[in-house]
């Protein structure tokens, strides 16, 4: 056995140190040696050590660049750091090779609406691709004559993340308000399940589906023979092995509804729930699905389990600096974001901003975002970089934030919702597209109109602006003194209106 069959023997085996080892021996020893750079890619992408895997990479696609597999892995590190763009071009590079075309599109499909670069129109031409290749392979189920049902409408919510609480808040939200007298409830649960810890308020007419361990065509065909009358995909691209689901067409009016943040590209879909600030009239033609508006916010949420309690900003204990801070996905990172973010910083020099994602805690990765910050000509000394935490802890790293600044342009939601519920006020822009609009449209539901500015020059004008107002300590204690009285009151968090609206939505489809 050769030295680099010995090196991928042992990471086929999933000993990733010793491969790991093994495969810088070699490169150490040939610095040409691609098939060791590769590998050595491959381990420290699985040991999620994203800034060496990057940087391992790079040599491997640069020494050749028709290495289609190292493209597609090279991919995935580079969406992990939040350089999308040239994440997207890596993946487009790799679907030269016919064998991964479809990964390629499909991951392409996934991340594209968090592209600066795209715009709609790149968004809507990229989902599109995806779904003609899914339509290729998928056809419909055959839908028996409906069992009765006493005149109630069967609606069938599908989500993979029924046990995630801090994403569900929109989604219990509306569930635990459903008006059972009209309305048949099944909750069909392709992963964790509903519970009471999540947010769920049980209910002895509900159907839970258990179904995450049958393939999708036994689920649309037991979804079918149900009589569903209405199904609602609350996971989109989050969860993209379950869309092949909906092209089998179990249920007669099919909506998607929480977690799109984009047209799903697919005519499989009769509607995608929205509202005025992130689909406004004109963008309408960049869906493949009628657009259906729900009154104040389509994301609004109520918090059904256990946060920290709301602590004075750190501002008002200290000298009055300002500490900004984002906790948000690593993919979200990308070279727009964090651009606006040093632009601010430049501009309030005794400012600091917090950074936690899950991938930070690993030093290769945190590395790799001190030194594009420091492209930027900010110093690591003014930011502090962390990783997750246990969901409670993680909250209350809103104790040592003043203001959090939004991402661009994938924009935050449940991010936004938690920071407001901590006391945090967001600092947006109102975007071009509607995954740049969820803050926006969380903040003007929560009559927060001030905290949403006109482009990317005006946040940081405004940020850099509170920074340097002596004022703005106090100003921030009585926000957040009263943030959550003021949101429980507004439309933010009217997910009792926002469960009306839905089902009035749901009638009307039905016809």
């Amino acid at each position: 056995m050769t030295p680099i069959e010995s090196a991928d023997a042992l990471f086929l085996a999933g000993d990733l140190e010793a491969a790991t080892d093994a495969y810088r021996r070699l490169v150490a020893a040939d610095h040409r040696h691609q098939a060791a750079w590769r590998g050595l890619g491959a381990a420290r992408l699985r040991a999620r050590a994203f800034g060496e895997a990057g940087d391992a990479l790079d040599h491997a696609v640069h020494l050749h660049p028709d290495d289609s597999e190292a493209w597609i892995l090279l991919a995935e590190v580079l969406f992990k750091l939040g350089e999308v763009e040239p994440a997207i071009d890596a993946y487009r590079r790799a679907s030269e090779d016919a064998t991964l075309r479809a990964a390629a599109e499909q991951n392409i499909a996934i991340m594209i609406p968090g592209s600066a670069a795209a715009g709609n129109a790149g968004v809507l031409a990229a989902r599109r691709a995806f779904g003609l290749r899914l339509h290729a392979a998928v056809g419909p189920v055959a839908r028996p004559p409906r069992p009765p049902s006493a005149g109630k409408l069967r609606i069938g919510y599908v989500s993979a993340f029924f046990d995630s609480a801090n994403w569900m808040k929109p989604v219990y939200g509306v569930i635990n308000h459903h008006d059972r007298e009209r309305f048949e409830v099944h909750l069909v649960s392709l992963g964790g399940d509903p519970s009471e810890q999540a947010g769920y308020r049980d209910h002895d007419l509900d159907v839970i589906w258990q179904v995450g361990s049958l393939d999708d065509a036994r689920i649309a065909t037991l979804l079918a023979a149900a009589g569903i009358d209405v199904l609602v995909d609350l996971n989109s691209y989050s969860a993209p092995r379950w869309l092949p689901l909906f092209l089998r067409r179990p249920a007669p009016v099919q909506i998607g509804w929480f977690n799109s943040f984009a047209t799903y590209g697919f005519d499989c879909f009769d509607g995608i729930v929205g509202d005025d600030v992130v689909i406004p009239v004109a963008e309408e033609g960049c869906f493949t699905e009628r657009v259906l508006r729900v009154r104040g916010s389509y994301l609004a949420f109520e918090v059904l389990y256990a946060v920290p309690d709301v602590a004075p900003p750190p501002c008002c204990n200290g000298d009055g600096s300002l500490t900004f801070g984002a906790l948000t996905s690593s993919y979200k990172l990308n070279d727009t974001t964090l651009g606006v973010w040093a632009a601010v910083l430049r501009l309030a020099p005794g400012a600091r901003m917090l950074i936690r994602a899950s991938t930070l805690a690993e030093p290769s990765s945190r590395d790799h975002l001190l030194a594009r910050f420091a492209a930027l000509g900010i110093a690591p000394e003014r930011l502090d970089i962390e990783g997750g935490a246990a969901h409670f802890d993680f909250l209350q790293s809103y104790d040592r934030i003043d203001i959090a600044l939004d991402m661009f342009p994938y924009s935050g939601g449940t991010t936004t919702s938690e920071a407001l519920w901590q006391g945090v006020p967001v600092l947006t822009c109102a975007g071009d597209r509607w995954v740049a609009r969820t803050s926006e449209s969380l903040l003007r539901a929560a009559g927060l109109d001030a905290w949403v500015a006109a482009d990317h020059d005006d946040l940081v004008a405004r940020a850099s602006a509170l920074a340097r107002d002596p004022g703005t300590p106090a100003a921030l204690a009585a926000l957040r003194t009263g943030m959550r009285a003021r949101l429980a009151a507004s439309a933010a968090c009217d997910t009792a209106g926002l469960c009306r609206d839905l089902e009035q939505i749901y009638r009307q489809a039905v016809g």
